[in-house]
């Protein structure tokens, strides 16, 4: 149904910067909300950010001041720029997004896509 295409990730130096771009294609219609989830090894996945189809964003407290996410509704893209990169921010990106169905929207299925991997380091 829906593919996430990713790009973007690879290694940068502490304090450095980096941007993430994700793109849907396929039956796009009835994507809500978009966003940036990461794990690192040994971790649970958490989500890092984000956005609605009316533009509200949700930031894990880690990140905020330092991340901003953003889309283009047109074009079903989602990106997440990464600024002030800490060595914690090493993780596995993974772009989401999910569509509501149900009465009441009470029901979600979330699309994936592969995974970036982004290294902070010196």
């Amino acid at each position: 149904q829906v593919q996430l295409v990713e790009s973007g990730g690879g290694l940068v130096q502490p304090g450095g910067s980096l941007r993430l771009s994700c793109a849907a294609f396929g039956s796009i219609f009835s994507i809500d909300t978009m966003g940036w989830y990461r794990q690192a090894p040994g971790k649970q996945r958490e989500l890092v950010a984000a956005i609605s189809l009316g533009g509200n964003t949700n930031y894990a407290d880690s990140v905020k001041g330092r991340f901003t996410i953003s889309r283009d509704n047109a074009k079903t893209t989602v990106d997440l720029q990464m600024n002030s990169l800490k060595p914690e921010d090493t993780a596995v990106y993974y772009c989401n997004a999910y569509k509501l169905t149900g009465a009441y929207y009470r029901k979600r299925y979330d699309y994936w896509g592969q995974g970036t991997q982004v290294t902070v380091s010196s």
